[in-house]
């Protein structure tokens, strides 16, 4: 069936959900003491989630603009296929569907058992067990329609901002503010580049609401703005948790504890704090699940319609009565399942971040090829202080990428290795849909 039988039920709040749901997971809780104790001091860990802010916003004001452009599901893989060619839009499609998106979805189906756990202790197999549910009860949700996915996405997001602004709230109207009297370490150039580095990672998941450009609503004038939105409203929240993590804990309880956020929320609130905090990293995990499995199927449904894969009739189709990608969400959901049974989810995904972020590079810097070959319609959203926006998205991008290959070159390689396995089942299927035409 073709794109156009996917029902149009995304509204503009259900987008910012997605974009806000996928980017705060559990890094806002986890990620602040990594963050300081690489910046080496207080106000450079602040500037450290600035600047990661000030990457991330110019990489989705320059990506809005391609959105708006080419306003069509399956969003990055998309992208790349209009402006550089079907191969590098096939295989980042490709490490997208079989391993990158299964794969997070199993760790995020993973981590919400594993802080379930912290109310109701479970072994092993009991915690795949509960991962496994409520991965199907999402699949569900999102089968029978993407408007029941939205609802679930806005109310995990709300209900994710309930102990974060809690924190923020308290905190920022404590009297006391140990964590600015701590003795710092100082900052280096090294060192704030690795606190940027982690900063980035939190921030990273906004793009994936680009996979469902054709249910958004007038999606070309939509999707600007809650990427432009999510991505800033993010933005500000961390740089205040952050400060308020500064109010409620001591500089060196910050840097050597494993959980800052849950320490931050004890101290501000009690022995209670941390059952908040807890609840309010496993509501986050559901936004994100919810939105990493909506998001996900929409690149293998996009390449199915196009012939590109094994099964693509299948994987291609749009449920008659529900107007879903049905097949595709299954499809995904399995593999979750089988990552989640297997444990190597972890491993997959650190296989290919390197290759992902060449990916998204490549996207942003699109952006150029995009003015080059294209007149820009009147009133259709321009990145604003082009060419200085985009270039400081991919010299951000290009930084993570320099850094990681320089941290663990042969991971780096062998993510590479695992994306160049989809160049046979690339020309395999053109060939095929050669010989269907009759060329």
């Amino acid at each position: 069936m073709s794109k156009e039988t996917l029902k149009k039920s995304v509204t503009t709040i259900e987008a910012l959900a997605i974009v806000v749901g996928m980017i705060i997971g559990s890094g806002i809780f986890l990620k602040p003491a990594i963050v300081l104790g690489h910046a080496g001091s207080q106000w450079m860990s602040i500037f450290a989630w600035v600047a990661g802010g000030v990457i991330t916003l110019a990489s989705a004001l320059t990506v809005a603009e391609i959105a708006a452009a080419i306003p069509k599901s399956g969003g990055l893989y998309t992208y790349l296929e209009e402006l550089y060619g079907g191969v590098f839009g096939f295989l980042l499609g490709w490490v997208q569907t079989v391993i990158s998106y299964p794969a997070s979805v199993a760790a995020l189906a993973i981590a919400f058992a594993t802080y379930s756990g912290y109310f109701l202790p479970m072994g092993g197999f009991v915690q795949k067990l509960v991962a496994v549910g409520i991965l199907l009860f999402i699949l569900l949700m999102n089968v029978l329609s993407t408007k029941y996915g939205g609802i679930i996405q806005m109310v995990a997001t709300a209900g994710k901002l309930v102990p974060v602004i809690g924190i923020i709230a308290v905190g920022l109207a404590s009297g006391d503010a140990p964590g600015f009297a701590g003795i710092s370490s100082g900052a280096t150039a090294a060192g704030f580049g690795a606190a940027v580095l982690g900063t980035l990672w939190a921030y990273d998941g906004w793009i994936g609401v680009t996979n469902m450009a054709g249910e958004i609503r007038n999606s070309a004038r939509t999707l600007p703005r809650v990427i432009l939105g999510g991505v800033l409203f993010v933005m500000v929240v961390y740089v205040l948790f952050n400060l308020a993590i500064f109010r409620a804990l001591p500089f060196e309880a910050i840097v050597n504890s494993k959980t800052p956020g849950a320490d931050a929320a004890d101290a501000l609130f009690g022995n209670g704090g941390g059952a908040f905090i807890t609840a309010g990293i496993i509501v986050s995990v559901l936004g994100a699940l919810n939105g990493y499995l909506m998001t996900a199927a929409r690149v293998p449904q996009a390449m199915g319609e196009q012939g590109q894969v094994p099964f693509s009739r299948v994987l291609g189709a749009v449920h008659p009565k529900f107007k879903t990608p049905a097949n595709a969400l299954i499809f995904q959901a399995a593999l979750a399942v089988l990552y989640i049974f297997s444990g190597t989810f972890d491993t997959l995904t650190d296989l290919l971040v390197f290759v992902l972020w060449i990916f998204f590079t490549m996207g942003v810097f699109g952006v150029f090829l995009l003015r080059r070959r294209q007149k820009t319609e009147a009133g259709r959203y321009r990145v604003p202080l082009y060419p200085i926006t985009p270039l400081v998205g991919v010299i951000g991008g290009g930084y993570i990428i320099v850094s990681t290959i320089m941290a663990e070159p042969a991971r780096s390689f062998i993510g590479i290795g695992i994306t160049l396995i989809g160049l046979p089942v690339y020309y395999y299927m053109a060939g095929k849909r050669k010989r269907q035409a009759g060329v």
